[in-house]
């Protein structure tokens, strides 16, 4: 750990030539640092600067003119790290940046390291730690959804929702541990049906929280989606035409696609990684086997599984019912299978009946994807995906939360079967301990060391 003292430094915007640059300085005297080369152009402006005012001026370097800046200047505790700082607003000319950097540490700043400014308003109480974990998914962003879920976790969704019956426990912990002083006089304080219903709930919380961390995460990263099927049934069309450009080779030969191909497709704000794959069929040729191989490798990935049928030629009723139950064999209750019917504008006259589809499509015409794209953001907003619900991204946060009901688990075990007070107060702190670990409660620094090293400078 950093010491948390200093003037800390950093450049906030892309490293390289733009229109402006921004350079961030927080820490004790940061105030003082910036007067020996900052001049107001209003001289009559008072010091310090004036608080959360954009400041118009001149940097200068001995007497030579560096940039005319505004700056901008924020008050501790009110300010995004909870100290003293500021914000300078220059010109994006890599020499003027490297000026300005320079002229920082030599009175008495120094550099500042990943995710510090982020750390330190974490450590001065500007935030907890889940929401300073997601100020890095909000910079990381690329769409719509992972925007909203991480926002909706900087404003403390994932707090919220642990925060109030975290509290109540501790109530409850603390009674516990109170008749742990009176043991000879075999006393009760704490309110054992209490308990156990309070336990119950967090166990009901916890377990909501984890289930969510499989969608939370796919909104994060992109849902996986595998485009899977026949040769010749158009998977690569698909793609090609979901991604308007020609990605995928496309050609009347069948088995032409011998491996998968992963792209990323932004439908309704929602990121899905979409992976064409090698066509299914009884085949001799071992390249292509390994191909298939790879197929079932992705099918097992994906949290979404196309699987198209080629309507202009629908494969006979054993042929289907064989591989719709090879397909299935490697998906789990977690995954979905939609049956996407394909060139549509060829089929001779209606489907067969035992050939139910979720939708039909002509793909190289271009027809009816808007329905399956609708039909792919309806179902995740059926997972539970919608503005308000609370969902986990955090692989970290699973974990504990995961260990916190093991800890209630073995209380509430515990509790049926009478056993003494101090071994369930032995349970209920891992309990506490593990929930602490989410909002920073309970934290040590290899914790904190591991969080923020994946922010970047500046943040």
């Amino acid at each position: 750990m950093s010491q948390t003292q200093d003037c800390i430094v950093a450049l906030a915007t892309p490293q390289g030539s733009g229109a402006l640059g921004i350079i961030r300085l927080s820490g004790e005297g940061v105030f003082d640092i910036v007067s020996h080369w900052f001049h107001p152009a209003n001289k009559k402006r008072s010091t310090p600067l004036p608080h959360k005012t954009a400041v118009f001026g001149k940097i200068m370097c001995e007497d030579t003119l560096v940039d005319e800046v505004l700056l901008t200047a924020f008050h501790g505790p009110q300010s995004f790290t909870g100290e003293d700082s500021v914000e300078i607003s220059c010109h994006g000319s890599p020499f003027i940046i490297k000026t300005v950097l320079q002229l920082c540490l030599q009175h008495g700043a120094r550099m500042a390291e990943k995710g510090e400014f982020t750390l330190r308003a974490y450590l001065n109480g500007k935030m907890d730690l889940s929401e300073a974990e997601a100020v890095a998914d909000v910079i990381a962003a690329d769409n719509a959804a992972a925007h909203q879920l991480a926002i909706s976790q900087m404003k403390g969704s994932i707090s919220k929702e642990i925060g109030g019956l975290r509290a109540e426990l501790v109530k409850l912990a603390s009674l516990l541990e109170l008749e742990l002083d009176f043991s000879e006089e075999d006393v009760e304080f704490a309110d054992r049906s209490q308990l156990q219903q309070l336990s119950q709930e967090i166990v009901a919380t916890c377990t909501r929280l984890t289930q969510s961390f499989s969608l939370g995460n796919a909104i994060k990263k992109g849902v996986p989606l595998a485009i899977v099927g026949a040769p010749n049934a158009g998977k690569s069309t698909l793609l090609n035409a979901l991604l308007k450009e020609n990605r995928a080779i496309v050609s009347d030969i069948e088995g032409t696609t011998r491996d998968s191909i992963e792209e990323e497709l932004n439908i309704g704000g929602i990121a899905f990684r979409v992976i064409d794959t090698a066509g299914i069929r009884e085949t001799q040729d071992e390249i292509e086997n390994l191909g298939i191989a790879r197929t079932f490798e992705k099918v097992q990935q994906a949290a979404i599984v196309l699987w198209l049928v080629d309507m202009s030629q629908p494969p006979t009723e054993d042929t289907y019912t064989a591989q719709k139950a090879q397909l299935q064999e490697h998906l789990t209750e977690q995954q979905k299978l939609f049956v996407i019917g394909n060139k549509s504008d060829k089929a001779q006259g209606n489907p067969p009946a035992y050939l139910r589809t979720d939708a039909q499509i002509a793909a190289k015409a271009g027809t009816a994807l808007d329905q399956l794209e609708s039909l792919l953001t309806e179902h995740i907003k059926s997972l539970g995906w919608d503005e308000g619900v609370t969902l986990i991204s955090s692989a970290r946060h699973q974990d504990a939360l995961q260990k916190t009901k093991e800890a209630l688990a073995r209380m509430l075990e515990g509790m049926e079967m009478g056993i003494p007070s101090d071994l369930l107060a032995q349970d209920l702190r891992q309990a506490l301990h593990f929930l602490g670990e989410i909002t920073g409660e309970i934290s040590s620094d290899e914790i904190l060391g591991s969080i923020f090293s994946q922010f970047c400078i500046g943040k």
